[in-house]
């Protein structure tokens, strides 16, 4: 580096380049929620048959004109289930959100409908990027969760043949009872097979998910420490996990006070899983920032039926792409203004000096309280007085 040359400052927590509370950063439309597997932790609690009720493709196109004109850099745009690759549309989809400049990607269901013959044309009309579910680092953990065997040894062939059709590639992770001891075996595999971003989801009890045992708060906080120490190597992201934010503002504060190693009191299974992760020595890449989205606050989900929610995980809806503009409803509701006023909070989560970066999980507080502005229920977190 040039002697004169200022390095670049990379910002702990990320924020989008656009005001959440005129447009999403992200979309994620549920195109169907017909899927060949039995996944132990479906939100949607699939079915093998698609419902007459979904959009058709002309209310899919109606959809992706209402996503471009939020203007440039479009939102995310994915396409989710169920398994999306059951919806005989998904390349004129696909090919006309890219002709509308939206960025395109997709979050398949590992079974024999995605080839590479699928994903080549898909990737040539215009997908980005699509990401896949890896919830062990045995045959045996992964297929247990996913109802199916056959399924983990699958995934890694797709994962293979994605990244040399050119697409990014995001491995997903459900954390649960079953397998939280696993995620440093899981780390080390990602780490062997270059992975591109690992987005760790915890656990919101809806669907087939509410009868799995989640961990505890202070497991989940064992658990970010951990991802934290991971994301020296492997970019990390959160799904449903807002406070890994606050986590990663006091490891840096930490850091600069005591020093690069220092962490924090922690629990016995961050010891756990740090010891068998063993030598992780940083790599190249720059750590990645988490993004300071949160349900309603830049982020938005479809449902097959065209409900417009703050998220998969909460299905409470504010309007319908069928009647209602997307703009209104995310600008305008009740629900969506709501959900970006950190003063509605409740609990631990309206007193926490970190409300406005975090803001916990709406969708966990939903499901477990019935109301949105609850605490979240997975922190363990204090606010100071």
């Amino acid at each position: 580096m040039p002697a004169d040359a200022t390095p670049r400052v990379i910002p702990e927590v990320r924020h989008p380049r656009h005001d959440v509370g005129e447009r999403p950063f992200i979309i994620i439309w549920e195109v169907t929620r017909a899927c060949d597997l039995a996944c132990r932790h479906c939100r949607a609690d699939s079915i093998p048959h698609r419902n007459p009720l979904e959009l058709t493709t002309p209310e899919a196109r109606a959809l992706i004109d209402e996503i471009a004109g939020f203007g440039k850099p479009s939102p995310i745009f994915v396409l989710t289930g169920g398994d999306p690759m059951k919806r005989n549309d998904i390349a004129k989809l696909v090919e006309y959100g890219t002709s509308k400049g939206v960025h395109m990607a997709l979050s398949p269901s590992a079974t024999p409908l995605v080839t590479r013959e699928r994903l080549a044309e898909l990737h040539g009309l215009g997908l980005k990027a699509m990401s896949l579910s890896i919830d062990g680092s045995t045959p045996e953990i992964h297929d247990h969760f996913r109802g199916f065997s056959g399924v983990f040894d699958r995934t890694l062939k797709l994962w293979e043949v994605a990244r040399e059709i050119g697409l990014r590639v995001q491995i997903n992770t459900t954390v649960t009872r079953h397998n939280v001891e696993d995620l440093a075996a899981v780390a080390q595999h990602l780490r062997s097979h270059s992975a591109a971003l690992w987005s760790v989801f915890f656990l919101v009890p809806v669907g087939r998910g509410s009868v799995l045992e989640p961990i505890t708060a202070q497991e989940s906080e064992d658990v970010m420490n951990f991802l934290y120490d991971v994301g020296t190597v492997i970019p990390v992201k959160t799904t449903e996990g807002h406070h890994f934010k606050r986590i990663v503002l006091q490891r840096g504060e930490l850091a600069r006070r005591v020093g690069p190693g220092a962490v924090p009191e922690a629990g016995p299974l961050y010891h756990r899983l740090r010891a068998a992760l063993g030598e992780w020595k940083p790599g190249p890449r720059e750590r990645r920032s988490p993004m300071d989205i949160n349900a309603g606050r830049g982020f938005v989900f479809i449902s097959h039926k065209g409900e417009i929610c703050p998220s998969g995980f909460m299905p409470m809806s504010a309007g319908n792409v069928r009647t209602d503009s997307l703009r209104r409803v995310y600008q305008e509701s009740d629900l969506f203004v709501g959900l970006r006023d950190p003063s509605r909070l409740k609990g631990r989560c309206g007193r926490c000096e970190f409300a406005t970066v975090c803001g916990g999980s709406r969708s966990r507080a939903y499901a477990v309280t019935g109301d949105p502005y609850a605490e979240d229920p997975l922190c363990a977190y204090q606010p100071l007085p």
